[in-house]
């Protein structure tokens, strides 16, 4: 108990390097409000004893702004956040805030115009055919209707420009840019340098300001495709069928945020925007700037331009209440994928006692390491996988436990092992330690969320979301800490009894699937060669330079030795007290394929002194974790945690790695857990796309993704020998690491603990896989799944640093993000698909081929136009010297605003060794790209990726595809799954 209460004690004095506003001497009762005024006369609040820093203001007309200061790298996360989501959706029109939020993007009557007065007209026009169009119930009277807004859209999209937001954004060098829509929220994203927060405020000021719904109709036909991906989605599936048992009557379970097919097909623009005009209000919505900032004149530059918005009275709807639920629910839900099930508690909402409650409990009951269904499902393998986590909302929350059978195991078999952990928190069955050890858990979990600003910015647009002062916030973990183990018994009794919704996922066909007609729109005009008045004044703004950082490895990574002679590499944490341990091996899977089965199984083992479950235990206790994993070409053996307990870690680790014993029973459980593994990631489509069918475009039979032992083998081999394999580890060469305070503390454990040969063995040798030619082949592999999925792939030349500029460049301006040549024209012109992106990707070590892929993922109904539509871009690079020198400017700018710190120094140089570069190169590409000219960007592309040969890998339902379209792009061999994996079968008795 005492060391748990040291630890919990260092955690509240840890400091956080330019976050940390308050002083160590600060105690956990201190937290209250403080007002403030700055000193152009903004008030704003802080909270005391916040590690964040956080200052609140809220502008005269309502708008909350949240902003916290990070100098660790010149940038700024951007969240722009509204009080409004799918809970709101009218009725009639589900779906409607997603939609609004895909539309948002598309300008105003300055982004992305020509002529507004001319394009209203047409805009109005378009508005009017789709509310004939939603009234009329004729099925040829509606399809008459469509296509005069075809018609009249191809008109309008004469006078707009499409994607000039994205074009602005890119050019600052954002990144991340997107946004999501939940129940209660939507929010806007992006990462800015942080010397662009002029333009960026300009841009965004401007874009909220109104919604013009250009370009309607291919956005929306580019929607139902995100709603036909859902429909591919079986844990989606589940989840929509767990809500609608949770929530029969209130919106969380009555309507989806993609909406139905109906409304979908059926859109109201009046009702979109009406919901604009009622929700996008200042007074309704938040700003969350975290990063690289100065305080006074951020808030001044907020007010200057979001200060201008005119406040308006919200009201929001009034959601229906639930009755309580007093016997389980069923629910099935049937689709391609293995079989789980769900087990789902309401709850009461955010800010509530339940909340906290209920957060202890989930991690009693599973936190990773030590809970009930970590140590006696998981951990005794008792089956396939289990866990469980909290979701709070505004009205309401919920309690979800999942679980995955074994082999010849049932859905309430597994059902009834998650029930059983309940029953032994109910019962009193656990250590009272573990309160305090899960409140430390949750601390550790939240240093980590705070030095990340992504991570932190979104802890406060939540906060905002969900009507909670940041105080509370601030005091939620010393909240639980007042949580006694009687308080958690008398909660299991009185919260977990028959009011769940159960949910089974079963293996089979889904009889709910929509199937959707091709509606044949005409390509729209992009209009990539022309500019609005608005991103012309918007160039002219003059910003001041952000000149890029390199990084020195031989001086930012340290190097010294142990006493027995072995390196260690370390670099200084400087933010808290955490520490990161890797012993490194130079060899894996591909030198020795037993090293990373040993792995695994070693983290079921106990020893001679400890069960596999006690030394969980342990570990937790610490706030240690440990690892021993191992990938093709390396082996990591390490901890992590606090550096207070790194030596009591090490320890323990050493202890295990010397002391393991193996068992028989619990390898017998381990090979059938591979085994059903196998059997469930073949039913992965995502998992036979990209692993599968990648893999074997790659190399044919003989790739790394087919070198395996089968299961016999598996079972035939003696648990010993992998005990023996990782004891027979220290004896090889190897190097360390550290990352965190003390190096010489470190080394001193290391040099106590870490026993090793005066003469390390050398590396068997790696195995050699050859990447075959590609060309005239197309690998099919049946599945049942409403789109079609598509890979292109082509071998390109060896690796050549020389090209690595090139490159970068290319696919920022040809194959990915929203501005992008194949975006643009596969999404936006054509609305062939949800999904569409591009790129020359660089091999990862020297001496491999670089490789050219292209991806559509689309309704089968429209594979042959999405196909032709790629081959032709893939053919001839569309020039556009506008967006070149965009492009341009946002991939300079973007490494201009990287810097590579912390940890990641260590790692960005591992992965530069291992394609043969020792030094920041990112310095002669950023002076490369510099000079780079279109004409140099066309030359790289008829020289790199015109005129390549493919191999099409396609995964699809056989009965929808175009089987006679995919012929003409190659021989067509339909693969067994099992064959692409080498899963037992062998190849003669596969048809291919």
């Amino acid at each position: 108990m005492k060391l748990i209460q040291s630890i919990l004690l260092l955690l509240l004095i840890t400091s956080f390097s330019n976050c940390k506003k308050s002083s160590p001497e600060a105690t956990a009762q201190e937290i209250r409000v403080e007002q403030h005024k700055d000193p152009s006369g903004f008030n704003y609040e802080t909270v005391t004893n916040d590690p964040t820093g956080l200052r609140l203001y809220t502008l005269k007309n309502g708008l909350k702004v949240y902003l916290a200061k990070n100098e660790e790298e010149p940038k700024i996360q951007t969240f722009i956040a509204v009080r409004a989501g799918s809970n709101y959706d009218p009725k009639e029109a589900t779906g409607l805030a997603h939609y609004l939020e895909h539309m948002v993007f598309k300008g105003t009557d300055e982004i992305g115009a020509q002529d507004f007065e001319k394009e209203k007209v047409l805009l109005q026009e378009i508005s009017d055919l789709y509310e004939q169009h939603k009234a009329e119930t004729d099925a040829d009277k509606k399809n008459t209707i469509y296509k005069k807004i075809d018609e009249v859209s191809q008109e309008a999209s004469k006078l707009s420009i499409s994607n000039e937001y994205d074009k602005m954004i890119s050019s600052l060098g954002a990144e991340g840019t997107n946004a999501h829509t939940w129940f209660e929220e939507t929010v806007y994203k992006n990462k800015i340098p942080a010397n662009e927060l002029d333009k960026w405020l300009k841009v965004e000021s401007e874009r909220f300001s109104q919604v013009v719904l250009r370009l309607f109709h291919t956005e929306l036909e580019a929607v139902y495709e995100e709603f036909n991906r859902g429909q591919d989605n079986d844990g989606r599936k589940l989840y929509a069928a767990m809500l609608e048992g949770l929530f029969p009557n209130h919106p969380y379970g009555q309507q989806k945020t993609i909406g139905t097919s109906e409304h979908l097909k059926n859109p109201s623009m009046v009702a979109i925007h009406n919901y604009f005009d009622k929700y996008y209000v200042p007074n309704n919505m938040a700003m969350v700037l975290v990063g690289d900032i100065d305080f006074d004149k951020t808030i001044q530059k907020v007010n200057d331009t979001f200060g201008k918005f005119e406040k308006k009275e919200v009201t929001h709807p009034v959601l229906p209440k639930e009755s309580p639920i007093t016997s389980p629910i069923i629910k099935e839900v049937f689709g391609p994928t293995a079989e789980s099930v769900s087990l789902a508690f309401r709850s009461e909402g955010m800010g509530t006692e339940e909340e906290k409650l209920l957060t202890v409990v989930d991690m009693l009951l599973a936190n990773g390491n030590a809970g009930l269904i970590d140590l006696n499902l998981n951990q005794k393998q008792a089956v396939q996988n289990a866990g469980c986590s909290p979701t709070f909302l505004n009205d309401y929350g919920y309690h979800q436990f999942y679980g995955a059978p074994k082999q010849g195991q049932t859905l309430d078999e597994v059902k009834d092992l998650l029930l059983a952990q309940i029953e032994k928190l109910r019962q009193g069955e656990f250590d009272e330690w573990m309160i305090s050890a899960v409140i430390n858990d949750l601390k550790l979990s939240q240093t980590r969320q705070y030095e990340n600003n992504t991570a932190l910015a979104s802890a406060y647009y939540n906060a905002f979301i969900h009507h909670q002062d940041w105080k509370d916030k601030v005091a939620f973990l010393n909240e639980l800490k007042k949580i006694t183990k009687q308080d958690v018994i008398d909660f299991v009794n009185a919260f977990y009894k028959d009011n769940y919704v159960v949910t089974y996922k079963r293996k089979g066909e889904d009889n709910n699937i929509v199937k959707v007609e091709n509606p044949g729109i005409t390509p729209v005009a992009l209009n990539r060669d022309k500019e609005s008045k608005f991103i012309q004044d918007f160039k002219k703004i003059k910003t001041p330079a952000l000149q890029p950082k390199f990084i020195d490895y031989k001086t930012a990574i340290k190097e010294t030795k142990t006493a027995n002679g072995l390196q260690v590499s370390y670099i200084d944490n400087p933010n808290n007290d955490l520490f990161d341990l890797n012993i490194i091996f130079d060899m894996g899977q591909d030198h020795d394929r037993k090293v990373s089965l040993a792995a695994g199984y070693l983290d079921y083992l106990g020893t001679d002194k400890y069960s596999p479950e006690d030394l969980k235990k342990e570990f937790y206790k610490l706030g240690i974790n440990y690892s021993v994993n191992a990938s093709s070409d390396k082996t990591y053996v390490g901890i992590s945690g606090l550096k207070e307990n790194l030596d009591a870690g090490l320890v323990l680790l050493e202890h295990l790695w010397s002391n393991a014993v193996p068992n028989q029973e619990t390898y017998a459980k381990y090979v059938d857990q591979i085994a059903k593994g196998r059997q469930d990631s073949k039913l992965q489509k995502g998992n036979i796309l990209w692993n599968g069918l990648m893999n074997y475009g790659m190399y044919g039979e003989n790739s790394p993704l087919r070198n395996i032992y089968t299961i016999g083998e598996l079972q035939a081999i003696n648990p010993q020998e992998l005990v023996d394999k990782i004891k027979e580890l220290r004896n090889f060469k190897q190097r360390i690491f550290y990352y965190g305070k003390d190096v010489d503390a470190a080394i001193t454990s290391i040099n106590k603990n870490h026993k090793i040969e005066s003469k390390l063995l050398e590396y068997p040798e790696k195995s050699k896989y050859i990447e075959k030619e590609t060309g005239g082949n197309v690998y099919f592999v049946d599945y049942d799944m409403v789109q079609s999925e598509m890979i292109f792939l082509a071998k390109g030349s060896e690796f050549d640093p020389n090209k690595m500029a090139a490159s970068r460049l290319f696919n920022t301006y040809f194959g990915s993000g929203l501005s992008s040549i194949v975006f643009q024209e596969i999404r936006e012109s054509k609305s062939l698909a949800y999904s569409a992106f591009s790129a020359y990707s660089t091999a990862q070590e020297e001496g491999d081929s670089n490789y050219i892929y292209a991806y559509i993922g689309t309704q089968a109904n429209k594979m042959p136009q999405a196909v032709d539509a790629m081959m032709d871009l893939m053919t001839v690079m569309p020039e556009a010297e506008k967006q070149f020198n965009a492009a341009k400017e946002a991939t300079l700018k973007k490494i201009a605003a990287q810097r590579i710190t912390k940890s990641n120094i260590f790692w960005s140089y591992e992965r530069l060794k291992k394609r043969g570069i020792d030094n920041d190169n990112r310095k002669e590409m950023y002076e490369t790209i510099k000079n780079m000219t279109l004409a140099d960007l066309k030359m790289f592309f008829d020289q790199n990726i015109k005129g390549e040969t493919y191999n099409i890998l396609v995964i699809g339902n056989k009965k929808e595809a175009d089987m006679k379209a995919l012929s003409q792009l190659g021989k067509i061999t339909e693969m067994d799954i099992d064959y692409l994996f080498n899963y037992e079968k062998k190849k003669e008795d596969i048809k291919l």
